[in-house]
Formats: structure tokens, sequence, C-alpha cells
């Protein structure tokens, strides 16, 4: 049996949005993974993933029939660059305005940008400035 190797951050396993219009979500999250460097890393007629998080309809056998409410998810982005490019790529992909590209007060260097997805769940890309991170992933070998 080959071994599997697996990617993963360091406290979410997996995140899971049921949508109403599956299309228009991989759109939207096609787009805006792609302008973070982040592909698709499979799907099927009713779901799609990348990374941690999965996206599916209320028909596909993890979501038990039931819409996900309303949530605020942040994606990790390299640089300024990059949460403008993941901004730009939102607005021309079915994504809303919820907060321009710019500098937040959260702490120094927190540099930020928020839209709304087609369910209306809250998406940032933010860059927290010049830092330096202990790993990329957390790598899971099985």
């Amino acid at each position: 049996m080959a071994t599997q190797t697996m990617h993963r951050g360091r406290l979410i396993d997996h995140l899971q949005l049921v949508v109403r219009d599956l299309e228009a979500s991989r759109r939207f999250y096609a787009a805006v993974f792609e302008a973070l460097g982040i592909s698709i890393g499979g799907s099927g007629e009713d779901y799609f993933w990348a990374d941690e998080l999965f996206v599916s309809t209320a028909g596909s056998a993890a979501a038990q029939g039931a819409l996900t409410g309303r949530h605020h998810l942040a994606f990790q982005a390299r640089d300024r660059g990059m949460v403008e490019a993941f901004y730009r790529a939102a607005l021309a992909n079915g994504g809303r305005d919820h907060g321009a590209p710019g500098e937040r007060r959260y702490h120094p260097g927190y540099y930020a940008a928020f839209v709304l997805d087609p369910d209306g769940n809250n998406i940032e890309a933010v860059y927290h400035g010049e830092a330096e991170r202990s790993a990329a992933s957390v790598e899971i070998s099985f």
C-alpha cells in the first residue's frame, strides 16, 4: 500500500461550508484560491475541497441535508499583493465587497481585505506583515 501524505494547518483540521449553489461557490473559491496560490484538492458532483476547506451541497452525504450558517473565514496571504489579488478575484467571481484591502488596527502590519461569498460568508485574506513561520504546514503521513 502506498503512503499518503497530507499537509494541514495547526489548529483546524477541516471546515465544511454547505452552500445553496455549488457552481457559484466553485467559481468564487477557485478564483480566490488561485489568487492565494492554493489549488483545488479534489471535487465531485456535490462537493469540492482545498486544503482544510470542504464545500458541498445540502444533498451531499457529509451535509446531512442542512445548509451551514454564516461564517467568517480568514485565509493567509504571503504579502499585500496577494491580499489585493484575492480581493479583485473575489469581486470578479461573485463576491461582494465587505472591506477593501488596507491596514487594520488588530496589530501593526495587519493588512486584510474582506468579501462576502455567494452565500454571505465573510471571507478574509490577511497578511500579518513581516514575520517568519516555523513551518509552511503540518505534514501527516499514513
